[in-house]
């Protein structure tokens, strides 16, 4: 088995995290999504477009780490309604309202504060797979973006994970 298929296994055992980290009262709204190596390319592209477009030097330089990685594993927040307790949290007067609000910008929102733990629940988990693999990653918010515009997650929020397996971690030392 090659590296590359190695990273493979660990970005679907990665999704496998996800899946079965702790939700909300029990619900599961995480998406995620394994990238193939035309999609990783394109992703990796398009971060690099939008951050020259824009000058924003970090969605340039992620997008090189992107190209440059094995695999990509997508993890996302897929459309849900509040939970029902009303808490707050998100910055609303309660569930109601943030069932009827629609925002867009980056990311669609506004989302529940405990679907968003959810959310941060499935990435660290996941993360924590490929840690004890030792395989490379950074959890990247500006590939979710990108992934998103690509139609590659049907998520209102969503971040990448890429990976990769060399001798030096390639998301350290990075060039700002």
């Amino acid at each position: 088995m090659s590296n590359k298929d190695t990273v493979l296994m660990v970005g679907r055992l990665m999704e496998l995290a996800a899946r079965t980290a702790p939700k909300a009262t029990g619900q599961d709204f995480i998406e995620t999504v394994l990238l193939s190596d035309e999609q990783r390319i394109k992703l990796g592209e398009e971060m690099v477009e939008y951050g020259t477009r824009h000058k924003i030097w970090h969605h340039e330089r992620d997008g090189y780490n992107v190209l440059a990685s094995d695999a990509v594993v997508l993890i996302g927040l897929l459309p849900h309604l509040g939970v029902g307790l009303d808490c707050g949290a998100c910055g609303l007067s309660g569930c109601a309202e943030l069932n009827t609000v629609s925002i867009t910008k980056e990311f669609r929102g506004p989302s529940c504060a405990l679907r968003l733990l959810d959310l941060g629940i499935a990435l660290g988990s996941a993360a924590k797979v490929a840690m004890d693999m030792n395989v490379d990653n950074r959890i990247m918010y500006n590939a979710g973006v990108s992934a998103i515009k690509l139609g590659y997650s049907r998520a209102n929020i969503c971040h990448g994970i890429p990976l990769s397996a060399t001798g030096k971690n390639i998301f350290f030392d990075r060039k700002g």
